[in-house]
């Protein structure tokens, strides 16, 4: 028997049950709605098969809090294993054991090299079992920008970006339900970022705590900061410094004799007890010796002892570097010094390129003998051979590099390598593109740190900004994509055309995100920039963009620009172009000789640039229409064909100057007019024809951007149509979208309402888990597609005869939602639906009482054949004298819709009692698509029809359904009497 999946919210209340307090006192510890308390209640008594409160309380009782909780939805943890053996540290191993679970969080404070990274890992393998999600190790070393913390942090624990949200964001919302150890290993360098996301992360995620590594503590409040000691160098067998030498010495050869260990310990307190400096002597042993060892210790402990440039905090680990280092051969010294500048490891190639140091082969040679040193780490893969050096050799190498003043040239090297490594990135694809990626983003973003803080190098910073944003576009790190397009404008310098290219393509990434603000001034920011650059038809191409910003994507802003800048906006890109607003002049005689029109385009003169201006002008128009179109009441005015006339002007121009990008825009705008129109099958083919138009473009961000929005209009008017199929392949299209892939509420959202619709009651309620739970970590924002989603569940729990989940699921879509669509528009729809599945068509009937023209703002878009279908169909079951002019009403309007025509044929069937019609209209169902309205058909249908037909309703996951009424005419949900008895 399958383990029932619960939630960890639902895991909570089941706790609380168990401790048998009410719905409003769990509410109260769990700061959550009573009415969120009652829909887990009702899931709970669903997933867990009990008859009542009692039973789980009961059930609570007995079982652990998080029985059958569900699995988690990020990679499992898993710590970094050890090459070699943990040696001594019991007592703080203990302490910082007992710390880790008792405080939010614990900083293991020490030296460089003192051993706090396996410290942690030893602690954090021994308090795992206190976590019932585990531990996520996060290495902070790569990180140079105090700023990038959060997306380390997402990268180790599996988090990707979402549109919409920072990464910060979304890694406080992923962990938010969990019991996690988080260890975040040498923070020293970025503590300006790795303090204010801890506050923020802690004070979110009550179940999280955190070990910290660092050289330096966190200086937050709620720190406990844990000293950790050099190794104990007491004399005889309880020196854990000279454990820890014998056992790295054995490894790598024969271990000292007994009689040696006074002088192992000598040298061990020597070292201070750095852990560090005790491995890189134990890995000279077998070649050196004690003598050796001990004669070149003391000659750089001398040398260093009081300096000029002794640091207090690092003595003994530069002590021992310094020493290590004296033993190399000069050549090895030189690469050492210059393979530094890798953040990430690198190969023999690399290295030969960078360090200029000869051939891959011989270079090869001498990173083999740093490796045997522990001066490099080692990784083997079928890639091949990777060297890393780790951070405190790192450190110390680019300091070298300074004082032998190389580290200029060896810079330029690794920027001129890291420029042509990201060239061949930006040509690459394939399944290993996101690891070749992941192994060099970090010395891009190294690289580009560097040399933007050079004036002389800024146009390689420049370069490597531009690499960075695209192919962290391609990563889908959009957050980073946009920073890095910004960035590169910001270093355009004197080409400020180069920055409005720049910006461009921010506002672009910024759409993905769904981040109307960033949008609007990105695109005010590429005008300002191309006016600088003398482009004034760029300049008014810009500000016609971030006019249609403001209207077509007005629900992404957070508070909208004001109405008059807008219009400012457009006028001034209207001069810009030569374009007039519509109607003046005839807009599509692209062609016209001598000079250009006002409206038209004479590509003689004004060229493709000027073309492109224009339509962009036009699609501004054509937004600004619609959006006034949209807001009005239902006046009688002739605002429908003077949008639908705007936008086809719009349409028409973007194909002309062939960008298919602004002729998607112009389709969607299009689309939007038709449905306000009321024309249904040309506005699905206005949004059919925005995927074709964008089908074969590169994955830019305008492009993707364009796809992710049409792919959403496709699947909403495929379902207004009754093309249900189509409608679910769009929608799982959009379901499957690389770049909302955390972001489950916009990815699944139609493709619920179509899986609804259709009757997919199981794939129905798998998928709602996904959506309500993305919906609730981006703050539950609002919109139709989202409302509409959320409805579409509560009516197929409604279908299921679970009343609790469907109220719980009509709350989401009132939150979801704040316009009348869940009220008048698809909340109508989908409510008819249950009341007529029940048996209750005078409550359908009255549902849908509304003529459409009373409601045609909310009807007219998606749910305009839905609702006269369903409005006739109550009529009949109801026998409302108005039935048949109903029908015949509703035909004209949902013509060629096969679903609707269906319906139709079936109330039609009704009232003329001819069963003989009507079970053949299951028929019709099924070949649109619709096995729920076919199952319906046979339950309807009487005798043993009805028998199959509610053994197809059981088979989709939904409950039985209305019985026909064995004496009752057409208004009682039956085939009439005298049809009965033919």
């Amino acid at each position: 028997m399958t383990t029932p999946v619960i939630s960890s919210r639902e895991a909570e209340v089941l706790a609380l049950l168990g401790e048998h307090l009410s719905n409003a006192e769990i509410a109260a510890r769990l700061f959550i709605s009573v009415r969120t308390v009652e829909s887990h209640v009702s899931s709970l008594l669903r997933k867990l098969e009990l008859p009542d409160r009692r039973a789980l309380s009961r059930r609570a009782g007995r079982a652990p809090a998080d029985e059958g909780r569900a699995a988690p939805t990020l990679p499992a943890p898993a710590l970094p294993a050890p090459l070699t053996g943990f040696v001594g540290r019991v007592r703080e191993r203990e302490e910082l054991t007992r710390a880790v679970t008792d405080r939010r969080l614990v900083t293991a404070v020490g030296l460089g090299g003192v051993g706090k990274t396996r410290l942690a890992l030893a602690v954090a393998a021994d308090a795992a079992g206190a976590f019932a999600d585990g531990v996520w190790f996060v290495d902070l070393v790569p990180v140079t920008d105090p700023g990038r913390v959060a997306a380390a942090v997402a990268a180790a624990v599996g988090v990707g970006e979402q549109p919409g949200r920072g990464i910060g964001d979304t890694v406080v919302a992923a962990l938010a339900d969990r019991r996690a150890l988080l260890v975040l290993d040498n923070c020293e360098h970025v503590l300006d970022g790795v303090a204010p996301f801890l506050e923020r992360l802690l004070a979110a995620c009550p179940g999280i705590r955190v070990l910290a590594t660092s050289r330096a503590r966190l200086m937050v409040p709620f720190e406990w900061v844990f000293p950790v000691p050099p190794l104990s160098r007491a004399g005889g067998g309880g020196s854990e410094a000279v454990a820890l030498f014998l056992e790295r010495a054995a490894a790598v050869g024969r271990a000292p004799d007994p009689a040696e260990h006074d002088r192992v310990a000598a040298l061990c307190e020597r070292l201070d007890g750095m852990a560090l400096a005790i491995e890189l002597a134990a890995a000279r042993w077998p070649t050196l010796g004690l003598d050796g060892l001990t004669a070149g210790l003391s000659d750089q402990l001398r040398i260093l002892a009081g300096g000029p440039r002794a640091d207090g905090r690092h003595r003994s680990v530069r002590a021992v570097l310094d020493w290590s280092h004296g033993l190399l051969d000069p050549p090895d010294r030189v690469l050492l010094r210059r393979v530094s500048v890798f953040m990430a490891p690198f190969t023999a190639d690399a290295a030969a390129e960078v360090a200029g140091l000869g051939t891959p082969t011989a270079v090869a040679d001498g990173l083999g003998r740093l490796a045997e040193q522990s001066l490099l780490a080692v990784t083997r893969s079928a890639a091949g051979t990777r060297y890393r050096a780790l951070e405190t050799i790192r450190q110390y190498g680019t300091e070298r590099l300074t004082d032998a003043g190389e580290l200029t040239d060896v810079r330029i090297r690794h920027v001129r390598w890291c420029l042509a490594g990201a060239t061949a990135l930006a040509a690459a694809d394939g399944a290993d593109w996101r690891v070749r990626f992941d192994e060099l983003a970090e010395d891009l973003r190294s690289a580009l740190a560097w040399a933007a803080d050079r004036p002389e190098r800024r146009s390689d910073a420049r370069r490597l900004a531009l690499s960075l944003a695209g192919s962290a576009f391609t990563r889908t790190l959009l957050g980073e994509s946009q920073e890095r397009f910004e960035q590169a404008a910001a270093l355009a310098g004197d080409a400020p055309a180069d920055a409005a290219d720049a910006l461009r393509g921010a506002a672009a990434v910024a759409g993905c995100r769904r981040l109307g603000e960033d949008m609007f001034r990105l695109h005010r920011g590429a005008a300002e920039a191309a006016r600088l650059a003398g482009d004034t038809v760029g300049e008014g191409c810009e500000l016609a963009a971030a006019a249609t910003v403001a209207y077509r994507f007005s629900t992404s802003f957070s508070v909208l620009p004001d109405v008059a800048e807008v219009a400012g906006l457009l006028a001034r890109a209207r001069a810009l172009s030569g374009a007039t607003p519509p109607g003046s002049t005839a807009p599509t005689d692209l062609a016209a000789s001598g000079p250009a029109a006002p409206g038209a385009i004479d590509p003689a003169v004004e060229g493709a640039a000027r073309a492109t201006a224009v339509a962009a002008v036009a699609l501004a128009e054509a937004a600004v229409t619609a959006d006034a179109f949209g807001a009005l009441q239902g006046d009688a005015d002739n605002s429908a064909p003077q949008t639908v006339a705007c936008a086809e002007r719009a349409v028409e121009l973007a194909r002309r100057a062939a960008d298919p990008v602004a002729e998607s825009a112009a389709l969607d705008a299009l689309s939007g007019a038709q449905c306000w129109a009321g024309d249904s099958f040309a506005a699905a083919a206005a949004a059919r024809r925005r995927i074709d138009v964008l089908a074969a473009l590169p994955r830019t961000p305008a492009a993707t951007h364009e796809q992710m929005d049409a792919l959403a209009m496709a699947a909403g008017t495929a379902l207004g149509v009754g093309a249900l199929p189509q409608a679910r392949r769009r929608g799982g299209q959009l379901a499957e979208h690389p770049l909302l892939a955390e972001a489950g509420h916009h990815a699944t959202s139609w493709i619920l309402v179509a899986d609804a619709l259709v009757g997919h009651a199981d794939d129905v309620l798998t998928r709602s888990v996904r959506f309500h739970e993305s919906w609730g970590r981006n703050g539950r924002p609002q919109s139709l597609s989202l409302g509409a989603a959320a409805s579409s569940v509560a009516m197929v729990h409604g279908l299921r005869g679970e009343r609790d989940a469907r109220a719980a699921w009509l709350a989401t879509a009132d939150l979801a939602d704040s316009a009348e669509q869940h009220r008048k528009g698809y909340g109508a729809v989908f409510d008819a639906t249950v009341l007529l599945h029940d048996g209750d068509p005078e409550a359908a009937l009255a549902r849908l009482a509304p003529e459409p023209a009373e409601v045609w703002k909310w009807v007219c878009w998606v749910w305009l054949h839905w609702y006269v279908a369903l409005r006739a169909e109550a009529a009949v079951l109801a026998g409302h004298p108005g039935a048949r002019p109903r029908i015949a009403e509703a035909r004209a309007v949902v013509a060629g819709n096969p679903v609707a025509t269906a319906q139709l044929d079936r109330a039609e069937a009704l009232l003329d009692g001819d069963r003989r019609r009507l079970t053949a209209t299951a028929a019709a169902f099924d070949a649109a698509g619709s096995p729920y309205q076919s199952a319906r058909t046979l339950l309807l249908s009487g005798g043993d029809h009805a028998a199959t037909g509610a053994s197809a309703l059981a088979a989709l996951g939904l409950g039985p359904g209305g019985r026909p009424r064995a004496e009752g005419g057409p208004g009682r949900g039956g085939i009439s009497r005298r049809s009965r008895s033919a």
